[in-house]
């Protein structure tokens, strides 16, 4: 079991040899995206760096609708090819690369007209299936299965009897975004990835016309650096442009940020067994199982506001309080609205100006000699695009390069993890955890779940759930200081935990015991604690406050009264 540490040491170390000596590829963005590149990369032999601004996933990759699809809609708009391959790699996902992340999830597709609905559903969700089948990588989830309404609403009572006629039931899988990246990242040091979070490139290094590395600015310890590579990855999503400026080229595609918000409501206030997909007039909705708690999403909109920050408004929640409310026999309300998120996605421009019908097909491309550029796709597709932009990495590359091999590299935590479930028993016997405990660890960290346990077994105290958000333990935000490169409080209640949005009070009544146990990792003094649960507590305001602005002008203004608690630069 390959497994490495992203904790305060290695981060030091990291920077330190990314300054001596000249990388094969530097891989700029700790995205999906750019934590695939890395992974990629390594797995070829090339010496490899990767440096984020922030925290791993902290922009587009830890907001999505946390689901690992096909993307059942695009069939309707007869794009079989992106369809065909994201469901490659969703079969690839849940069979071979990420079974302890990435779990089978049913949706209900009600039915609300008579006589031709029925078939034009039945069809393309057929052959969604079949596709998914005939690749190969269909093994695991069950086919789609058509039902009567009596049928549909023992799955989801909660539905309204007149909202539908019937439905079709079929499977698609979800994953914990911000943990995926994470391991990703994880995964590719294991490799020899050097990696580096809270690092932001601030220009690049020129020889003539070509780029020959970056100036990288570190935001923790202070200083800046340069750091030489043979060819360098722009994988910054909807930063893609503002990066590429460095360099005076924007390259000949240009990327748009679509804004998508998604609700979080708790597990009784909807009832039903199953997800739900309903149609709305630009796109689809989606109402996602998530543990104890649903996720409500999502919104399709354009955004040219601060990109850090994106900002839910109360149009945006109205939206889809209105549209989920049009099926619920029990309708929510504001008050079930446990936390909120907003991300940006990073698309394609094309000719029109809906961001919904822009293009979710990624490019990869030599903006200018030594630099190419990765951008637009689809999460589900991010090991194609590291692939194919790697590939592009090797032109630039005087030597013979082994192809890639990623459809057969395990991610951390997948090595061993089906042996660990079949005997989770005697794991929480031996562990003194309860077995509900031990299976939330497997299904969160898969075989290194062992490394948490030892963190229990060194100190029993940490066996204990936090405060005011009893589904994690103590142990995990140790876990996440010394193992996963949380630095600060905000990367372990919004990312490394998903207490900021699983919890009414969005995490304050959990963040100063979280603040404390970080601190013992990171060397706080009682300061830096204090600064941390300040900052923290300014951010929920301000996102609470942006969430009852009028439109996203206002909602973007409020948000901003928040700041990141490390200035970028």
């Amino acid at each position: 079991m390959r497994s490495a540490k992203l904790g305060p040491d290695q981060r030091a170390e990291s920077l330190a040899r990314m300054a001596e000596r000249e990388l094969d590829v530097l891989v700029v963005g700790g995205g999906v995206v750019g934590a695939g590149t890395a992974l990629d990369a390594a797995t070829r032999g090339l010496s490899t760096g990767l440096v984020e601004a922030k925290d791993w996933a902290s922009g587009t990759s830890s907001r999505s609708s946390k689901l690992i699809h096909g993307g059942l809609r695009y069939l309707e708009m007869l794009d079989f090819a992106l369809v065909k391959e994201a469901l490659k790699e969703r079969g690839l996902l849940l069979q071979t690369l990420a079974p302890h992340l990435v779990k089978p999830v049913p949706f209900l597709y009600p039915l609300q007209h008579r006589g031709w609905e029925r078939p034009y559903v039945g069809s393309g969700v057929a052959m969604y299936d079949a596709m998914s089948l005939a690749g190969g990588h269909g093994r695991g989830l069950p086919v789609h299965r058509h039902l009567s309404r009596r049928q549909a609403l023992r799955q989801a009572p909660c539905l309204r009897k007149d909202a539908l006629v019937g439905a079709v039931q079929y499977y698609d899988a979800q994953m914990d975004d911000a943990r995926f990246v994470t391991t990703l990242v994880r995964t590719a040091a294991s490799y020899g990835t050097l990696a580096a979070n809270r690092a932001r490139v601030v220009g690049f290094l020129r020889e003539g016309e070509r780029v020959v590395g970056a100036r990288v600015l570190d935001l923790e310890q202070g200083g800046e650096f340069e750091v030489r590579a043979r060819q360098v990855v722009n994988a910054t999503g909807v930063w893609t442009d503002e990066t590429q400026a460095m360099v005076g080229s924007r390259g000949q595609f240009h990327v748009r940020a679509s804004k998508g918000i998604h609700l979080v409501v708790p597990r009784d206030r909807i009832h039903s067994s199953t997800g739900l997909i309903l149609r709305t007039e630009k796109s689809v909705l989606f109402v996602i199982p998530w543990g104890r708690h649903w996720i409500v999403g999502t919104t399709d909109t354009a955004w040219t506001l601060d990109k850090d920050h994106p900002a839910a408004s109360s149009a945006d929640i109205e939206y889809l309080l209105d549209h989920v409310n049009s099926v619920l026999a029990v309708p929510l309300t504001r008050e079930d609205v446990e936390g909120v998120y907003a991300g940006l996605r990073p698309l394609l421009a094309g000719e029109s100006d809906a961001t919904s019908k822009l293009s979710r097909e990624h490019v990869v491309q030599h903006a200018v000699p030594g630099l190419v550029v990765v951008a637009g796709g689809k999460y589900t597709t991010y090991r194609v695009m590291a692939q194919d932009a790697v590939d592009e990495v090797v032109h630039g590359l005087d030597q013979r390069v082994a192809p890639s091999c990623t459809e057969r590299v395990p991610l951390a935590g997948a090595e061993g993890y089906q042996a660990l479930w079949n005997g989770r028993a005697e794991l929480a016997r031996s562990s003194g955890l309860h077995i509900a405990r031990v299976e939330h660890l497997l299904n969160r960290y898969g075989s290194l779940a062992e490394e948490v346990i030892a963190l229990i077994s060194q100190d029993p105290s940490l066996a204990e759930a936090l405060t005011g958000a009893d589904d994690y333990l103590r142990a995990e935000v140790v876990y996440g200081a010394r193992y996963e490169g949380a630095r600060h409080l905000d990367d372990v209640l919004a990312r490394r935990t998903r207490i900021s949005i699983e919890t009414f009070d969005r995490g304050t009544e959990s963040m100063r015991e979280v603040a404390e146990l970080m601190a013992g990792e990171l060397g706080w003094d009682k300061g830096q604690v204090d600064r941390e649960v300040e900052h923290y507590r300014k951010r929920v305001e301000a996102e609470r406050e942006s969430q009852q602005q009028p439109d996203d002008l206002t909602a973007d203004a409020a948000r901003l009264g928040a700041q990141e608690i490390v200035p970028l630069g």
